[in-house]
């Protein structure tokens, strides 16, 4: 329960249609399971302690005291257990009968929930047997002797954790069109539980995915799906115990149909979850009062984490979508810069091309924008500005660059005008400082400026998201231009766009973009080394990438704290950087982040391509002097 990770889980029963003793056996098996593993919320398949398939045995009064007897027993083994379980039972209530959800915990039935709708149509028939508890509002079951709350009103919500909020929805109450769902998440749960009985059809199980990952995007919510497993299955109708457990639109974990898998466990964010609702303006509350909350006490223990955590958070997961993410990302950049151009008339577009990464993407762009207008490439100026840095490497990857793509290219050299300038200034030539650094960057800048007002041009920027997270750019030099059109792109996804163009080509073009994509990240405005390598690097000065990314993620996308992100960070990462130094760069992050604002509070117009932005007329609306304190005490 540390840091907002609820741990559920979904339980396999061995079911014997009828065989109320046998089921219950099945069941406490489960929770002793879930209880040595930390699990905070087990539930279990609908009408579990009876078997759902029981048809007109539901009229038995043998069976329905039987299922009612075993509610105790189950009632009583959850004492001193750690879970909070949800398990089905058939419960009689002023005449009649409902398929029930039963929350246990402590050796307590906390509260009772019935189902609104019930199937009666192809092979299910349950207005046969049970009542719609769709009107059943602040009432209260006598079950086991006691009363009980009952209703479709109920709220499980934890004693002290806020955001730890289960709400109940049985089976087709799922594929219902206004499901329970909506209006349990509207009054605050995070978390739905799903007891099921669906039977297992050609294609069903990838609509059961779909619905379910649709459904906790909708409502930015977890959900756990419990289905009825094979011992169901009884004369036309075969059950799969087909498991599921999303989180917002993101599927955490399966049982997939028919597999054997006791306790399918994952972990949920409920956090991260109530951040999204904080965020999203059209998340209406209801604060109508008329649900209840049921509290329940558990002890909050850290949650062992067993969920997929990526390390590049940016990039998709696989192969295929990453260039299915790539091809769109270049189509959303081109098209931006397509009207830009279109807008202010621009005859030809400038670009400083430097034979890295970024500039190498925003060429790609440049070059689609030209060819969805129907114009010519050369119309494209890209300018090397060499200057004190500059190695052969990157100089002739530019220039080989530009000619395989079929752009227009200048090579203006920058070291005797930056000389020229260090005289004015007084500043001796020597010193290496942010002096030496800058006025090649704000050189170039003024250069490819000139070179558009010129050619009645556009200046396409070269930046990319992490840099503008860092700051790691010239202020007014490399972080002006006309049109950024990486702006909305992270470090690490510039690298997998690049190398998604590369495979695309092939070829000569092919093989310099590769080469770019293994060039060291660098500014190069230190002199190379004695055997003419970057001598400057990046990474080394501010950290790797692929950890700034990860902390920008989690810091922008949902305003976790630094001792989420590092923890996080670490369990991503394993053991490929220390404990020490995630800490160490998180703290860089942290620093530059806050102190860096103000270059991000005036940085150009450029297309947001993802959920994630810092543009200031987007995504992010930061105080450009805001101070950092309590974001790094809380990492120390």
């Amino acid at each position: 329960m540390k840091d907002g990770f609820i741990k559920v889980a979904a339980a396999s029963v061995d079911t014997v249609v009828a065989d109320v003793s046998a089921n219950v056996a099945s069941i406490k098996q489960r929770i002793a399971q879930a209880d040595a593993l930390g699990v905070n919320l087990l539930v279990f398949p609908e009408l579990c302690v009876t078997a759902y398939s029981c048809g007109d045995l539901f009229f038995s009064e043998a069976l329905l005291n039987a299922a009612a007897d075993a509610l105790a027993e189950i009632r009583d083994f959850t004492a001193g257990r750690y879970p909070l379980v949800i398990v089905g039972a058939p419960l009689r209530h002023r005449g009649k009968l409902y398929n029930c959800a039963a929350a246990l915990s402590g050796g307590q039935i906390l509260a009772v929930v019935p189902k609104t709708h019930l199937p009666n149509h192809a092979e299910f028939y349950e207005k046969r047997q049970f009542a719609s508890g769709a009107e059943i509002r602040a009432q209260s079951i006598s079950v086991c002797g006691e009363a009980v709350p009952f209703g479709t009103d109920i709220l499980l919500r934890h004693e002290s954790m806020d955001g730890y909020l289960v709400g109940i929805e049985i089976c087709e109450d799922l594929w219902a069109p206004c499901p329970p769902s909506t209006g349990l998440c509207a009054a605050g749960a995070t978390v739905i539980a799903n007891l099921s009985a669906s039977d297992e059809l050609t294609g069903k199980a990838e609509y059961r995915r779909l619905l379910l990952r649709s459904t906790s995007a909708r409502l930015l919510c977890g959900y756990v799906c419990c289905n009825a497993g094979p011992g169901e299955s009884t004369q036309d109708a075969v059950f799969s115990q087909h498991h599921l457990i999303a989180e917002n639109g993101v599927l955490l974990a399966e049982n997939p149909p028919f597999g054997g898998t006791e306790l399918t466990v994952s972990e949920i964010d409920v956090q991260r979850l109530w951040g999204e609702r904080r965020r999203n303006t059209s998340f209406e509350p209801d604060i109508s009062g008329v649900w209840r909350d049921v509290v329940f006490a558990q002890e909050t223990r850290s949650t062992a984490l067993t969920r997929t955590m990526a390390k590049n958070p940016f990039v998709p997961p696989q192969d295929g979508q990453r260039a299915e993410r790539a091809e769109s990302i270049l189509r959303i950049q081109a098209h931006g810069l397509k009207k830009r151009l279109e807008h202010t008339g621009a005859k030809t577009a400038v670009i400083g091309i430097s034979g890295g990464l970024d500039s190498a993407l925003a060429l790609l762009v440049t070059a689609r924008a030209f060819d969805l207008l129907g114009r010519a490439r050369e119309c494209i100026t890209a300018v090397t500005m060499p200057c004190f840095g500059t190695t052969e490497r990157t100089r002739s990857n530019a220039e080989t660059l530009c000619s395989l793509l079929g752009v227009s290219f200048r090579t203006v050299d920058i070291g005797n005008a930056v000389k020229g300038h260090f005289k004015d200034i007084g500043h001796d030539p020597e010193l290496r400082d942010v002096t030496y650094e800058n006025a090649q960057a704000r050189e170039r800048t003024q250069v490819i400026m000139d070179i558009a007002n010129d050619s009645g041009g556009l200046v396409v920027g070269t930046g990319d998201l992490s840099e503008l997270a860092l700051g790691w750019a010239t202020y007014n030099g490399d972080h002006m231009s006309m049109y950024g059109v990486n702006a909305g792109v992270p470090k690490t996804l510039v690298r997998y766009i690049v190398s998604y163009e590369a495979e695309r080509a092939g070829g000569g073009l092919g093989a310099v973009l590769r080469d770019i994509i293994d060039t060291p990240v660098s500014p190069e405005l230190l002199p190379a080394s004695g055997d003419g390598e970057i001598a400057q690097r990046t990474e080394e000065l501010v950290g790797p990438y692929e950890l700034h990314d990860f902390f920008l993620y989690y810091l922008l996308r949902f305003g976790f704290s630094p001792g989420k992100i590092y923890r996080l960070a670490r369990y991503a990462f394993g053991d490929e950087y220390s404990a020490e130094t995630v800490k160490k760069w998180l703290r860089v992050f942290v620093r530059r982040f806050f102190s860096q604002q103000f270059k991000r509070s005036c940085m150009p117009d450029g297309p947001k391509v993802g959920s994630a932005g810092l543009s200031p007329r987007g995504d992010w609306r930061m105080p450009s002097d805001a101070a950092a304190a309590v974001w790094l005490r809380r990492l120390e």
